[in-house]
């Protein structure tokens, strides 16, 4: 399964899809830090939040990327429909991470992070490590939707396209403070919000089971829908 992982990377990198969101992440991420300085924690934050959507196209990028009948033959090498969309999908997690690693690493050059300026800041080392947080709550849930909206899985491009949207418009509207059923929406808005104005470890837990569990449930979607689709 390893080999499949690697190839999926490759072939990601290969036909140069990987440039559109990487050119997309930097272009989000020169705007945010260009307006001014921010503590890490907040700015981390809110850089999650906006690079929920790339994160989640990337992963369509990356599921697409094999012609149909290629993924049949993927499953016969590998030995099960399981194993093969566990390929696509730590594929696409490896992919997410790079990603993120680079809006952690970016700001420093662009000069967007400032240190504690008053009594009560959080020094730089913890809004760090919640910024690190912050993101990788955000990537189990892009990859789930970004799967959810992959060819394999939606049938068509216009169908992703339409799940993208939806899921992303979805998230960042029912993720509101004052949304009626904040659940069906990953911890996004909540994090952002946590990260800015403080976090205790009950609530980062919360946030992260939270954050798990929605994902989960639309990994849960991706597969009936793959094993449907036959």
């Amino acid at each position: 399964m390893s080999a499949l992982v690697r190839f999926r990377l490759a072939g990601f990198l290969r036909t140069g899809r990987a440039l559109a969101p990487l050119l997309t992440g930097l272009v989000v991420l020169g705007v945010l830090y260009g307006g001014g300085r921010a503590e890490p924690a907040e700015a981390y934050g809110v850089s999650a939040v906006l690079l929920f959507p790339v994160l989640a196209w990337q992963t369509k990028l990356v599921l697409d990327v094999e012609p149909d009948v290629q993924r049949r033959l993927a499953v016969v090498a590998v030995g099960g429909r399981h194993r093969e969309q566990a390929a696509g999908l730590l594929a696409a997690t490896v992919a997410a991470l790079g990603l993120v690693l680079l809006a952690l690493v970016l700001p420093w050059p662009l000069g967007g992070l400032a240190g504690p300026e008053a009594a009560g800041d959080r020094s730089v080392p913890v809004g760090i490590a919640l910024g690190v947080w912050a993101h990788l709550l955000a990537v189990p849930a892009a990859v789930a939707l970004g799967a959810l909206a992959s060819r394999a899985c939606a049938g068509s491009l216009g169908y992703g396209v339409a799940v993208l949207a939806v899921g992303v418009v979805g998230a960042l509207v029912a993720g509101r403070a004052d949304a009626v059923l904040p659940w069906l929406a990953p911890p996004l808005l909540a994090t952002a919000r946590a990260t800015s104005g403080g976090v205790d470890a009950v609530a980062a837990v919360g946030l992260t089971g939270w954050a798990v569990l929605w994902a989960a449930v639309v990994l849960a979607g991706y597969g009936w829908r793959r094993r449907s689709r036959g």
